[in-house]
């Protein structure tokens, strides 16, 4: 499986915006993207949310960088 890019998932997510934004969907595209665009934004804040407890792993080891699983 592919690891899931924060970066790319942010510009598909830009896009499906964009296209609902757009207002040329018919419903049935546009809850399908609606739908698309609200698995990315999980994926987006599981990955902002790791990274961020990864940092509070590495600030409270008495400022000693060390990296630990959590």
């Amino acid at each position: 499986m592919e690891e899931v890019n924060f970066e790319k998932s942010m510009e598909q997510l830009e896009k499906i915006v964009q296209e609902l934004e757009k207002g040329d969907l018919n419903l049935d595209d546009s809850i399908k993207k609606f739908e698309e665009g609200m698995k990315i934004s999980k994926e987006c804040n599981e990955f902002l949310e790791n990274a961020e407890k990864k940092i509070t792993v590495l600030i409270n080891n008495n400022d000693n960088i060390e990296e630990e699983d959590f």
